[in-house]
């Protein structure tokens, strides 16, 4: 099982329309963003997607200019309640594992917690053997 997924991160200036921009040249090839975040750091934002197909996204995007990376993510269901991220937090800090960065969506009756992590094969281990779930990288296709 493939449990890490490909988000697609897009650096662009920080003013007025760029969200716009992106969001209407990924429906134009109808590409759908599941999640993302945005995030600032000196006149440019950083936009994290994870979208319904993250090679197109990359493709199309390059295409008009725009700064693209890709880094493999693990999306871990969680409680939907208090408590839910602690749970999972402890798990990684117990096993020693650095979060990055990380977002989140809730959708019930699991809300799932998107993270970066410095060791990525070890977290996922970390996160299954206390008996966690992970999002496979085909339940977002």
């Amino acid at each position: 099982m493939t449990y890490t997924i490909t988000q697609i991160s897009i650096f662009a200036e920080n003013r007025p329309g760029r969200l716009a921009a992106i969001a209407e040249a990924l429906e134009s090839e109808n590409i759908n963003i599941l999640a993302f975040s945005i995030a600032e750091a000196s006149g440019f934002g950083v936009i994290r997607a994870l979208v319904d197909d993250p090679e197109r996204a990359f493709k199309k995007l390059s295409s008009l200019g725009y700064v693209v990376s890709t880094t493999e993510v693990i999306g871990i269901k969680m409680h939907d309640r208090p408590g839910g991220l602690r749970e999972i937090s402890r798990m990684l800090g117990d096993a020693g594992i650095n979060i990055e960065y990380a977002y989140a969506y809730t959708g019930r009756p699991n809300a799932v917690l998107i993270i970066r992590v410095d060791h990525v094969d070890e977290a996922i281990n970390a996160i299954l053997s206390k008996g966690g779930q992970l999002i496979q990288r085909t339940e977002l296709a």
